[in-house]
């Protein structure tokens, strides 16, 4: 099958180009190449066809089609960037982006897509009341913050709450300007599979991590601050009091997820789109990871802040189950030693800022 990977030099999709030409499919990448991800641009895999173009230069992407079977649509602005003035780029570049590949595809007959979704549609995770069970926290005050009150209370009764794993069907309540792009892709690919008969898959990736994280940059997840400061000879410096849980998953096992994806979309309903949770199912604390990270690299132990993001959620926690029951997918690569070979392994060069 030959499939085109958007995003395919950066982290995730790298991994991905690799996985599927491991598996015997024809991968194309595609990347803009953007220099807040790719300072020094990396050398195209070998034997594999390299497109520099940006999925928003629609005759690039029609170029880029020709002769494809498949969509792995991995190309994004991610995290939470600096503050609200990158709305604009986060918006140009994951929706209008997704807006302008999805016309293409409809165009060029391709059917069959995998998004890359995220967890950060959910806003907070899921939570039990003691009195009242399951219930949806709204958005944390900043007053709260400030003092120091980082768990979210019962919007009913202000209880504590109990964490637990969040499933596909929970309802979205995205917290961000990126959260709040993530879930427009999901609604645009669900428009473009009625409008076409096409298949979506996506696979909505919780904390990813690995080797190939990018070094010293805003736009990007929380293993890649702690690693990079680690690299620096810094201690990681952990928001709120480290109790936030997350579930970290490793980037081969994301890009194994993506390729059985693709190779079961074929088989599934056409005009709709079908959403899988992509986590390890192996909660830990961001409090947590920071500590093996910092163990496995010898570097200096994590310092608790107390600082905060006003967009961060306190906890969410993947059920992978669907995925597992559906795809044939489980993670593969434990939390212990996924931590020591990052802690080793080599990061991508800092960006520019």
């Amino acid at each position: 099958m030959r499939v085109l990977v958007t995003g395919g030099a950066g982290f995730i999709g790298s991994h991905i180009v690799t996985a599927l030409a491991g598996a015997g499919h024809e991968p194309v990448v595609l990347d803009a190449l953007l220099p807040s991800a790719h300072p020094v641009p990396p050398p195209p895999p070998p034997g594999v066809a390299w497109i520099h173009a940006d999925v928003r230069d629609r005759a690039a992407v029609a170029h880029a089609l020709r002769g494809v079977d498949a969509v792995c649509h991995q190309a994004a602005m991610v995290g939470l960037g600096k503050d609200f003035a990158d709305a604009p780029a986060y918006v140009g570049c994951n929706d209008l982006g997704t807006a302008e590949l999805l016309a293409a595809m409809a165009v060029a007959g391709v059917r069959d897509l995998v998004l890359a979704g995220s967890m950060v549609v959910y806003g907070e995770g899921r939570y039990e009341c003691p009195r009242h069970g399951r219930v949806a926290p709204g958005p944390r005050a900043a007053a709260d913050l400030d003092a120091g009150r980082f768990e979210p209370g019962c919007p009913y009764c202000g209880a504590e709450l109990a964490p637990g794993l969040i499933a596909e069907d929970a309802p979205t309540d995205p917290r961000n300007v990126y959260a709040a792009t993530k879930l427009a892709q999901e609604h645009l690919a669900a428009s473009w599979a009625r409008a076409t008969g096409g298949r979506a898959i996506s696979l909505r990736y919780h904390n990813v991590y690995g080797p190939g994280m990018p070094r010293d940059t805003p736009y990007a997840g929380v293993a890649s601050f702690f690693r990079s400061s680690l690299a620096r000879g810094e201690a990681p410096q952990v928001f709120e009091d480290g109790g936030q849980r997350r579930d970290f998953v490793h980037v081969r096992d994301v890009a194994a997820a993506n390729a059985l994806a693709l190779a079961a979309a074929r088989g599934r309903e056409p005009g709709v789109l079908r959403a899988f949770n992509t986590g390890s199912g192996e909660p830990h604390t961001v409090g947590e990871m920071a500590t093996a990270l910092a163990a496995a690299h010898g570097g200096p132990d994590p310092v608790v802040t107390g600082g905060y993001r006003l967009g961060d959620v306190r906890h969410i926690t993947a059920s992978s189950e669907r995925l597992r029951t559906e795809l044939g997918w489980r993670s593969e690569v434990g939390f212990a030693v996924g931590m020591a070979e990052f802690a080793g392994s080599g990061q991508r060069a800092a960006a520019i800022p």
